[in-house]
Formats: C-alpha cells, structure tokens, sequence
C-alpha cells in the first residue's frame, strides 16, 4: 500500500509541522527573508495591510526585518514614516517620479549631485517635467525662480564637492510661502548634524522630505547600497509609498540587517570622523599649494554661518559634521600634478562615495560638471577628501608625504 503523500519526506521536509517556540529575544533584530508570504485562510489575505506595518502581504512590500529599520531610521531622522530603496540616487529618483508629473517644474541647486542633474537632464525631460537651477547661497534668487509650475525644490547641506552651506531656514521658507514641496538629501547630515524636521527647535519649520544615502554613515562598512525616503505628512508618504510600489522596489534582507547592526555605532562613526576632518582640513590649509579649503565648519568657509546657525547652536561646543571636505589646489599646479597628488597617496584610496572605514580621496573637473558661477572659489582644482577611520597621525602623514613628492612642499 503506498504511503500517504504526507508522509512522503520531500514533502514533510517542506509542510514539516514543528514551530520554534516564542520569547527569543537579542541585541539584533532577527532576519526575515521572503517573497511569498502564507496566510491562515483568505478571510486573513483580504483584511491585511502593509502600508500602516499592520500587517505582511508579500516580501516586497516589507519583513519584520525592514519594518525595524524604517522605524529606526524615522526616528534618526526624526520623521514619521520611512520606505527603503535600493540606493541613495533610487530614494533622488523616487521621491521625484513619485511627485512630478508633465509640465511641473522641479528646481535643484547649481552645486547638485552629479546623479540628480543627470537624472533630471537624462529621464525627467523626457517625461516633460521641467527643471532648473538656484544658487543655493542666494535664498532670493531661489525666490525669484519659484513660479506657478514649481512643484519640488532639491536641497542639499553642503554640496557634494565644493560644500557651500545654504541658509536651509531661508530657503525652506520661500517654498513654503509658495506652497512648493521641499526635498532634503541628508546624507551628509546623518540624522545627527541638524534635524531637517526642525530646522529652528521648535517645530515650526522643516523639509517635507528627507532622503538618505544609507550606502555612507548608516550602513559604515562601504559594503552596502541603500537609501530611505522620510516623511511627517501622512498623505505625503502616501503618494510617496505609492510610488514605491509602482516601481516594484525593495531591499534585501541581509542588506537591511547590517545597516541594522551598523545603527548603533552610527554617532560614535561620524564624531571620530568630524574629528579627523577638521584637522585634516586645518593642516592642509597651511600648506602652500592649497589654495582654500572648502569646509562648512571651519570660518571663511561659503555658508559656515549658515552651518554655525544650524549644526553648532544645536550642539554647542565644536557643533557636528560628516568626514568630507574638500580643498582647491591652486591654478599655479596643472591637472596632470593634481592627478599624481591623488595617484601619490597610500592611505587615501581612490573611490567614490564615503562614510566608510578607509579614507577616500578624488578630483574633480568643475567646469566639466557644468557651468555656474563660484565667485566664492578659489582658481584651480577641487579636490574632495573623506576621512575614514585609519588613525590621524597616519593620515596626516599620508597627505604630508603626497604635498612633498609632487609639490616640494
């Protein structure tokens, strides 16, 4: 007599019937992977919701695992709701596929991440969204640009390569008095320079939407790529989150759980950072083949007021700011020497992105990137630095043996 299909061991192996018992409980949250998601009966299936984290439908629209983190990254940044993507630039591209529509105008700072503009420039124009750029040291000429069509404003605290820092207040008030949503790339923030939800401390002023590159401080090991979108206003995330699912984006589990044991050494990262930056950035403004140093915490800086209003009155001492900055190698040195600069440091590797262990180091060709005007600069060569986690001594040394090789200085 056959045995029943039940008893069949390829088929106990999959509806085996044993349930680990409840109360298991560690310092890391547990990792739950799926696609498909089972459900007690179809009563079950029609009544249950992802998109208030009542519920799981299928593993795209979020785990346990995920919902944690956007939790723990609404709270970072002190919103309400979070959604995850698979990038920095897919949290850029979604907030704006998910707002814009034909004939809006999107507006974007002239510093903007490369990314962005090409985005703008390659995507959004061919869906007839309009777009253009502000200064983003002049709250007036961003002013005089909002029209009726305006619907979005990029900002960005600093810049990604030249790091002016805007007067973020000043420039979040114009689009609100026009009624115009705003959109914060954080990433250099963190969550831990400025709450871009409470710009002023007392909740009266703030971005519409934050979004973050997780791939930099939160995930800290340079090994992961992802990016949240945050948001306050409920029907705002809703159209957000509607975007979301359109696009079909997720994120995977293994990603989410080490940006989840990545999150408690977040602030530890990023002060040791600050630290290494700012006196990186003072010793290489000694050195005579820089000709300024571009960062936002030290004086003389473009915008240091701005970020002495936001990041130092918030935190009193010496305020707070991520490891990146960069510097201008006078004009007086060709690009070919800049190169061999970059080309002549151990320490400092050539990569992009950052907020990870191992100090970062890149050039970059302004007039290349577009043109704008940067009265505010010095003649020559930006060069961006992001300090890492190697000891300063070393680091110093590093940039030291560099200057003296290719400079003689």
């Amino acid at each position: 007599m056959p045995h029943d299909a039940a008893d069949r061991i390829d088929t106990r192996l999959i509806h085996h019937g044993y349930r680990p018992p409840e109360g298991f409980e560690a310092p890391q949250p547990p990792v739950h992977k799926a696609s498909t998601v089972l459900f007690p009966n179809v009563a079950a299936m029609r009544a249950r919701r992802w998109q208030d984290k009542s519920g799981y439908t299928y593993g795209l629209h979020g785990t346990p695992t995920t919902f944690v983190l956007e939790e723990r990254l609404a709270t970072l940044e002190g919103g309400r709701h979070c959604l995850l993507v698979p990038s920095g630039l897919a949290a850029i591209t979604t907030t704006a596929l998910a707002l814009l529509g034909q004939g809006d105008e999107m507006l974007l700072p002239d510093n903007v991440y490369g990314p962005s503009k090409a985005f703008a420039q390659g995507l959004l124009a061919r869906y007839g969204v309009r777009f253009g750029y502000y200064d983003p040291l002049d709250v007036r000429d961003l002013a005089g640009k909002l029209t009726d069509a305006t619907r979005l404003v990029w900002l960005e605290a600093p810049g990604s390569v030249t790091m002016e820092f805007p007067d973020l207040p000043g420039l979040v008030r114009a689009c609100r008095a026009r009624g115009v949503a705003t959109a914060l790339d954080n990433t250099w923030g963190a969550g831990l320079a400025f709450a871009p939800f409470d710009l002023l401390g007392d909740g009266s002023l703030g971005v519409d939407v934050s979004v973050h590159a997780l791939t930099k401080y939160p995930s800290g090991g340079g090994d992961v790529l992802m990016g949240s979108i945050v948001t306050r206003d409920p029907a705002l995330h809703e159209r957000l989150q509607r975007g979301h699912m359109h696009l079909g984006l997720g994120v995977g589990a293994n990603d989410a759980e080490a940006v989840l044991r990545a999150l408690p050494s977040l602030a530890l990262r990023y002060r040791a950072q600050d630290v290494a930056a700012r006196a990186l950035a003072r010793w290489l403004a000694q050195q005579p083949a820089v000709a300024q140093v571009l960062h936002p915490a030290l004086p003389g800086a473009p915008g240091h007021a701005h970020w002495r209003d936001l990041c130092g009155a918030a935190h009193g001492g010496d305020g707070a700011a991520a490891g990146l900055f960069s510097v201008v190698i006078d004009a007086r040195h060709a690009g070919a020497r800049v190169d061999a600069f970059c080309d002549a440091l151990r320490l400092f590797r050539l990569g992009y992105s950052w907020g990870g262990p191992t100090s970062l180091v890149m050039p970059y060709d302004l007039p290349a990137m577009g043109p704008r005007a940067t009265p505010h600069l010095a003649a020559g060569t930006v060069v961006r630095f992001a300090a890492g986690l190697e000891g300063l001594d070393d680091l110093r040394a590093d940039l030291a043996q560099a200057m003296h090789s290719v400079f003689g200085s």
